[in-house]
């Protein structure tokens, strides 16, 4: 008989660290990539490893996340059992709206008791990889296992960043720890060690004994990480470790986007020659959402103006876009975005709807939807005069803040 598996996707964090870009929306709901939000990477993954009962939850400011699975992530069949569904905190088993990932499950125990599967896969829905997560589940079956933990191998110089999983010669899960600056390494290798990905497969009796477990403990966080796991360490029940390998069995692509400078790095990656996470690869595709908007345009007026080329080099450029007389060069161009003559951008992340003045300089930015960049404009090259105005990173980063008026 076919073993039933049931996803939950976290995405109900605040991501505080990508303020402004999180100011008016959850982290799962950036924009990445020039037409994905950050969320649309875990859903493909789902889709492509053949999951079909998927629950997000949700929390903080969903509203732009909620459209856009709303319009596009709708087209699985329901009459077939197979849902993308939403679950908004609802205070449905007392008064608190959702107080940590655990305490987020254990709020919609009666899902678990309705759906009935065998094993429930819990995602965090803001990170950017590609990973057959069915992989994971066989593996959690053949270890027969009350808990596996998705781990992935980074440097140990990491660890303040990170959950930190510590595990023995046989990969069993011995201790969890958040953040620390003295990290437990992988045996054998004394300079790396096993970051959390934030995925979670436990059997489904498990799972739910254990919630109502920490349920009743005051002093708990309802955290998977912080008590779950010790929890289940102490009445030591089998705990493993799966350590992640990138659907292709390449390099393991795994970013936590969770600052400023780590998305923007992770969006430059996008535009390399060779780039390690592939956005072109059609047997593992990714989907989206988009808008109806029209094919991108150049404009080149020739010997007519000096210095008015429409040109763009190394970039992603999506759709709607009209380069008309201006220079972009690495950069990503997200939907609708408009570069007027004489403008020069580089080394930026432009989202949906930007509209670049005439002679505007823009370096090192990243410039939120529905901004208008004034003609004439420098960003990026006077740090200190941005500072007075834009949020601004600690490797330099600026940040133009969603439909921010500038005169």
């Amino acid at each position: 008989m076919m073993r039933k598996a049931l996803t939950f996707i976290m995405a109900g964090g605040k991501g505080e660290r990508l303020l402004p870009l999180t100011k008016d929306r959850t982290k799962p709901a950036v924009p990445f990539g020039g037409i994905y939000r950050i969320i649309d990477f875990t859903l493909s993954n789902c889709i492509n490893s053949g999951l079909r009962k998927i629950y997000i939850l949700t929390q903080y400011k969903s509203a732009s996340l909620q459209r856009h699975i709303r319009l596009g992530w709708n087209f699985l069949p329901s009459e077939l059992g197979q849902f993308i569904e939403l679950l908004p905190a609802q205070q449905r088993v007392g008064e608190s709206w959702y107080l940590g990932t655990a305490d987020a499950i254990f709020q919609n125990l009666y899902t678990l008791e309705m759906d009935k599967p065998d094993e429930v896969l819990i995602l965090a829905g803001d990170h950017i990889y590609k990973m057959n997560y069915y992989s994971m589940i066989d593996v959690h079956r053949e270890q027969n296992a009350d808990l596996t933990v998705g781990v992935v191998e980074v440097d140990k110089s990491k660890s303040r960043h990170l959950g930190v999983v510590e595990v023995d010669s046989e990969d069993r899960v011995a201790g969890f720890y958040e953040k620390p600056s003295n990290p437990k390494t992988i045996p054998g290798k004394p300079d790396a060690i096993y970051g959390s990905m934030g995925i979670y497969v436990f059997n489904q009796s498990v799972l739910m004994r254990e919630l109502l477990e920490d349920a009743k403990n005051n002093k708990s966080s309802h955290d998977f990480g912080k008590d779950i796991i010790p929890q289940m360490l102490k009445k030591n029940m089998k705990v493993v470790a799966y350590n992640f390998r990138d659907k292709d069995k390449n390099e393991e692509y795994w970013r936590d986007i969770g600052t400023i400078d780590a998305y923007y790095e992770a969006n430059m990656e996008l535009i390399q020659v060779n780039p390690t996470f592939n956005l072109y690869d059609q047997e593992w595709p990714l989907r989206t959402f988009q808008e109806q908007y029209p094919p991108v345009k150049t404009v080149h007026s020739g010997d007519r103006e000096e210095g008015r080329v429409g040109l763009v080099l190394d970039s992603i450029v999506s759709e709607g876009c009209v380069v008309s007389g201006g220079r972009v060069q690495r950069s990503i161009l997200s939907p609708n975005v408009r570069i007027n003559s004489f403008s020069e951008v580089y080394d930026s992340i432009l989202m949906e709807g930007v509209n670049v003045g005439r002679y505007a300089k823009i370096k090192r930015a990243i410039i939120d939807k529905d901004v208008s960049i004034p003609q004439g404009m420098i960003i990026g090259f006077n740090l200190e005069e941005d500072k007075k105005r834009f949020f601004v990173s600690s490797s330099g980063i600026v940040v133009v803040a969603k439909r921010t008026e500038i005169k």
